[in-house]
């Protein structure tokens, strides 16, 4: 078991959803909440929320974590605010929602800078001083879509695949270099927050539509106990299992639960 009290944690996309809500449940913890996010504005109401929801200090930070050297600029001026990093979650994301061909070469772009280069940039600038005390833990969302390509997605598939197989190979390579240090991969299907607005399933009891605030109590029980892997519903865990089928009985067992029409009718957050 990991103890959040008195932990320094630090969460990029703290400004709003999943981010904004793991923030608060760790700072009611005792947890020392440090958030990063684009958003100036959302970013200042949340550090005003964790100062009445914990009894340590909160501090928030404007950070693209997309932008390298901006990443390493203010991660010294967390860890000088704050101190060294115990608990670090990539939380940061952000979708496009639009087929392939749709899509802007820029938005693809955006994509990748966030979700899967974003996680070497901030993951490379705290887990140094892990390694040296052989404790921390690195969190990283992924998503349901990082195990299954899904229709319009191709570019946040992508990325998340990148992110799930980010989290495996890190998990490999502080086995040998700092077993103290622990790594969570957070799998989630469709949430309800307003990033996903307008999202669907075809079989709800079993590919349930997940609600924001149980998905950030779980990524928080997942710290306290050390738990490798989270995926979420248990349904999405047959994806395994499925890769074993070929490829047209795969295709239609996806298309059958509704997967690629999960999409048809997204808005995404505006």
């Amino acid at each position: 078991m990991s103890d959040i009290a008195g932990k320094h944690i630090l969460i990029t996309g703290a400004a709003s959803g999943i981010g904004r809500l793991v923030a608060l449940k760790m700072a009611a913890l005792g947890g020392r909440v440090s958030g990063w996010d684009i958003n100036a504005e959302r970013l200042d109401q949340t550090v005003a929320e964790l100062k009445q929801a914990g009894r340590e200090p909160a501090h928030g930070f404007v950070c693209n974590v997309a932008r390298r050297d901006e990443v390493y600029r203010v991660a010294g001026q967390t860890q000088s605010a704050a101190g060294p990093v115990d608990i670090l979650i990539n939380n940061a994301g952000v979708v496009s929602g639009k087929r392939f061909l749709d899509l802007p070469d820029e938005k693809i772009e955006a994509t990748f800078a966030v979700n899967t280069l974003g996680l070497f940039w901030v993951t490379k600038a705290f887990l140094p001083a892990m390694i040296e005390r052989n404790s921390g833990h690195v969190v990283t969302i992924a998503s349901a879509a990082g195990t299954i390509g899904v229709a319009k997605l191709a570019d946040y598939s992508a990325s998340k695949f990148a992110a799930f197989g980010f989290d495996e190979s890190l998990r490999f390579e502080l086995r040998q270099l700092a077993p103290g240090v622990q790594t969570t991969v957070v799998c989630p299907f469709f949430i309800d927050t307003g990033m996903f607005k307008g999202v669907k399933t075809r079989f709800s009891l079993l590919l349930p539509i997940l609600k924001e605030d149980y998905v950030a109590s779980r990524i928080v029980q997942s710290v306290q106990t050390n738990r490798r892997r989270l995926i979420m519903p248990r349904m999405v865990y047959v994806v395994a299992p499925m890769r074993l089928l070929p490829v047209g009985l795969f295709d239609w067992v996806a298309s059958f639960l509704g997967v690629n029409a999960s999409m048809d009718d997204f808005i995404g957050r505006h």
